[in-house]
């Protein structure tokens, strides 16, 4: 691998903190991986944040995400949120939008342990299942139908762009 490039607008970086609260209290994200023959694919998935491992799932029949996970373990997970859009000059082209994202670059890895992928369930009913109520819990009928994959994050960047008028961090 390359070297990372140095951040460009150092001026919206957001701490490593910061990054990470941003990332474990995103709702989706989207994971890039590059197949063996260079072609990209990013597919939109539901997540955890584990230590500082990003686990997300998707189905265990061989696709995309699959072929390229097994060709190679690089792959970076963007969160983010947009706020209003907002003008900062005279024409029509001087307008921004206000946001926050985070990139995160790791290797990813299928989880293999049954125990993980069962802990993975968890989590993501912690997180996402809050509405889901009166149906027993810990029962995972599905579990062989998915492939769990894991992150393993050796670096965030992240980056924020207030709308004029809000208050700033300081």
């Amino acid at each position: 691998m390359s070297a990372p490039l140095k951040l460009r607008r150092t001026d919206r970086q957001l701490t490593d903190e910061e990054a990470w609260v941003f990332l474990e209290r995103s709702f989706v994200g989207r994971l890039a991986t590059v197949s063996a023959d260079g072609e990209p694919y990013v597919v939109p998935l539901l997540f955890v944040v584990a230590g500082r491992r990003v686990q997300l799932h998707q189905t265990a029949a061989r696709g995309h995400l699959r072929a390229n996970v097994e060709g190679g373990a690089r792959a970076c997970f963007e969160v983010d949120s947009a706020g209003d859009v907002f003008a900062y000059g005279p024409t029509e082209c001087d307008s921004s939008v206000s946001y926050e994202s985070v990139i995160a670059f790791g290797r990813i890895a299928v989880v293999e342990d049954p125990g993980e992928r069962r802990r993975f369930c968890e989590r993501l009913l912690a997180k996402y299942g809050a509405a889901l109520t009166g149906r027993p819990k810990g029962v995972f009928p599905r579990l062989p139908l998915i492939a769990v994959y894991e992150l393993d994050i050796d670096r965030i960047t992240g980056k924020r762009l207030p709308a004029p008028g809000t208050p700033t961090r300081g």
